[in-house]
């Protein structure tokens, strides 16, 4: 049951994380949010770190925290829920949203100065960057159980090489690692 409850809890960062994948078809707000800047002729983050993918994603992921407080008052929910929605402020669904991204674009920034370039995998950090953010970010309001930590970190890699098969398959990706 703790494994369903840490995917539900989680549920604004994967949402949020998959987000800028299907926005990224769209020409909206597809500026770099490091406006193209290098740092040693490297990119800071790259290309497909946008401020389209950040807000959309951010308010992606929020949505589905409000979701959930709405949920909440529904028993099969309560039991799913880590802690209670109703006394939760948005702002923990902001920080979780915003915080898978933020932990995405840190991870890159990284990546670039090991010289890895945008489609190419980096093993386990491409995997847990956004578990790591948005727990990061949302620590101040709620911090999980080591518990659910771990079992987070665990299934990150799985879930992020299902996500990718299906985000290639739909062709909304170019590899499927």
């Amino acid at each position: 049951m703790f494994i369903i409850q840490a995917l539900y809890f989680f549920l604004p960062a994967y949402v949020s994380n998959m987000t800028p994948v299907i926005f990224g078809r769209y020409n909206i707000l597809q500026k770099p949010i490091d406006f193209n800047k290098k740092v040693n002729n490297k990119p800071m983050l790259g290309a497909h770190k946008t401020w389209g993918g950040l807000l959309y994603g951010t308010i992606a992921g929020t949505a589905i925290f409000y979701v959930q407080q709405e949920l909440y008052s529904i028993p099969v929910f309560q039991s799913l829920s880590l802690f209670n929605y109703n006394q939760s402020p948005i702002i923990l669904g902001i920080l979780l949203a915003s915080g898978a991204l933020i932990g995405d674009a840190v991870k890159s920034f990284f990546k670039r100065r090991m010289n890895k370039n945008d489609g190419e995998a980096w093993f386990p950090f491409d995997q847990i960057d956004y578990v790591i953010g948005a727990l990061v970010c949302a620590a101040p309001l709620y911090v999980p159980s080591l518990k659910i930590i771990m079992a987070l970190l665990v299934l990150a890699p799985f879930l992020h090489y299902a996500a990718n098969h299906i985000a290639f398959f739909l062709r909304l990706k170019s590899v499927n690692w």
